[in-house]
């Protein structure tokens, strides 16, 4: 079988688990990018097949929040999200999804590694209410145990990342901050001042997975407890792949219309 760049497989040899986009072929191998998980990997040519691609939005429609304007005369004022992604496809993803939601969010595509020299910043210009931090991260469980940072492709990266965030603003109340990608040290993370992050069990995340928990936060009424369970249900592997402590939602309701 001929592939091509840009064509989605999926690998014999993992039961057709994910759908990547091929990125680049080399010899007889394909890297890989994860068409909704936030994953890279390679493969032989001969380990893949062609996925019939189906509607790439189904996933968006399956979560629409409520319609705030059938709320009554009451006026809502919902948070806003700044997103940062290393990842310029899964940051357009999550920006559309914010849109069909009627989040306003701003979007910034910054290399993992450069977040953290950036962040004060773009705090400061666009005054958010939830901060995401992601992009791609892996633990390599060759290099040692699972508790050492620098076993993980990027953990340290979103860490100073986050450090920085709370340097800004220290109350977990006033930003929210949403931090990691595939495999990242979930306990790190929360350490550093993240909300929410990933990953508990080291497994990957989906690519609206941060996008999800801070849709939900931004439409959710201010000083009301969210269901920290319910909520992490939401997302792809639950509570697997993102955790995080209670919070309170970030949209401020007024009245009259």
């Amino acid at each position: 079988m001929i592939f091509q760049v840009g064509d989605l497989v999926t690998r014999i040899s993992y039961n057709h688990d994910i759908v990547f986009k091929i990125l680049n072929i080399r010899g007889e191998v394909a890297y890989l990018k994860g068409e909704q998980v936030r994953l890279y990997a390679d493969a032989p040519l001969e380990d893949l097949v062609l996925y019939v691609k189906e509607d790439r939005d189904s996933e968006e429609d399956s979560f629409l929040l409520e319609d705030l304007s059938m709320r009554g005369d009451f006026f809502y004022l919902p948070g806003k999200v700044l997103h940062i992604d290393a990842d310029q496809d899964y940051l357009e993803r999550c920006l559309k999804f914010y849109k069909r939601n009627k989040v306003m969010a701003v979007g910034k595509r910054i290399e993992e590694k450069d977040v953290a020299k950036q962040i004060k910043n773009l705090l400061i210009e666009y005054q958010p209410d939830i901060v995401i931090i992601t992009g791609h991260d892996a633990y390599y469980p060759k290099k040692g145990g699972i508790n050492d940072i620098h076993n993980y492709k990027n953990t340290e990266n979103f860490v100073r990342a986050v450090k920085e965030a709370r340097k800004y603003e220290k109350s977990h109340e006033k930003l929210v901050i949403i931090a990691g990608a595939c495999q990242s040290n979930y306990e790190e993370l929360i350490k550093a001042g993240a909300n929410f992050a990933s990953s508990p069990k080291r497994v990957n995340i989906h690519a609206l997975d941060p996008a999800i928990i801070a849709t939900v936060l931004a439409m959710s009424e201010r000083n009301k407890e969210i269901d920290l369970v319910n909520l992490l249900s939401k997302t792809k592997y639950g509570a697997n792949g993102m955790g995080g402590i209670i919070s309170t939602g970030m949209m401020y309701v007024g009245f009259p219309r």
